[in-house]
């Protein structure tokens, strides 16, 4: 099965995953412009009027630069949607998604045949996150156009599958849109990710070290400096399972090493959230790949070195 017509024409095949608190207009729109899928959460848009404003930004600046770039125009942006029940923002927000008829929604924590009936009636695809292959039959059965396989070592919620189990066992009966997270940092590990199977890859922490990116410049410096070794897994923060940067953990009074268990009873999502998740906005996600990054930059720098590194992969391996 082929791509989408949205996803066939980028510059290079990945999708800058939306991140919570980091991901917003500025940086979608360079993303974007630079020739890759940008997203963000909806919920990111607080007060949940500004999503409107957002989406007018955005869709704004995206036609601007393609009548400015008839050669290059830019790539579709994508929308993240929580689907978990808590999430009391979801109808508002998906009004307004549909008002702009968001080209791309991606769906996460749940799947909803409503939700995707009402993207493609306005025209759009659906990506739906999974962490392994029961979610993804579920995610397909409910109508979403593609999924996206979060493995072992991808930033925010992550699942605990190598990315080689959790794309062999998908592919094996979807050939849909296929979409690759987890600790994918340079141009070599998209090409890896193509050659596992997946059609895209979903790139995230790279983005938090960019100038658009909006985070505090000690989260930016903190993602320069990490490593794999810097991340911790887990639940405690959000009561599903998620990477986090060490020093954050620390910084904030708590021993890494020695986390309390979550509980899915303290997950809330929305226009308020919960205390416990306030409790933890200094807590800062990052998948294990940040170990390739190496100062902050605007992200079109970022991306024209994926880029580079992706051409140099792909001769090397078919010149070997």
């Amino acid at each position: 099965m082929s791509l989408p017509a949205l996803l066939q024409n980028l510059r290079i095949p990945v999708i800058g995953s939306p991140m919570f608190i980091v991901s917003n207009p500025k940086l979608v729109i360079a993303q974007c412009t630079a020739g890759i899928v940008g997203s963000f959460p909806a919920l990111n848009a607080r007060p949940a009027e500004l999503l409107d404003e957002w989406l007018h930004e955005i869709t704004e600046a995206l036609a601007a630069w393609d009548r400015d770039h008839p050669e290059r125009p830019a790539a579709p942006y994508a929308v993240n949607q929580i689907v978990h029940r808590s999430n009391d923002r979801f109808e508002q927000d998906m009004t307004v998604c549909e008002k702009w008829k968001v080209p791309i929604v991606i769906t996460s924590l749940g799947a909803r045949t409503e939700l995707n009936d009402a993207v493609h009636a306005w025209g759009g695809i659906t990506l739906h996150d999974v962490i392994d292959d029961r979610f993804a039959r579920k995610a397909v059965e409910k109508g979403a156009d593609g999924v996206i396989a979060v493995a072992a070592g991808a930033g925010g919620h992550a699942g605990r599958w190598s990315p080689f189990a959790l794309l062999q066992e998908i592919r094996a009966w979807f050939d849909g849109p296929l979409i690759l997270s987890g600790a994918i940092a340079n141009g070599g590990s998209v090409l890896a990710a193509l050659a596992a199977g997946a059609d895209l890859a979903y790139v995230g922490s790279p983005f938090i070290a960019t100038e658009e990116a909006n985070a505090p410049d000690s989260y930016k410096q903190a993602i320069v400096d990490s490593g794999a070794a810097d991340i911790v897994y887990s639940d405690l923060f959000t009561g599903v399972h998620g990477n986090y940067l060490r020093s954050s953990i620390v910084s904030a009074g708590l021993d890494p090493d020695n986390l309390d268990r979550g509980s899915l009873d303290t997950m809330k999502f929305g226009s308020e959230g919960s205390a416990k998740s306030k409790a933890w906005k200094d807590i800062w996600g990052s998948g294990q790949g940040i170990g390739a990054v190496d100062r902050v930059r605007p992200a079109a720098d970022y991306v024209e070195l994926l880029a580079e590194q992706y051409a140099a992969a792909r001769a090397r391996v078919c010149s070997g």
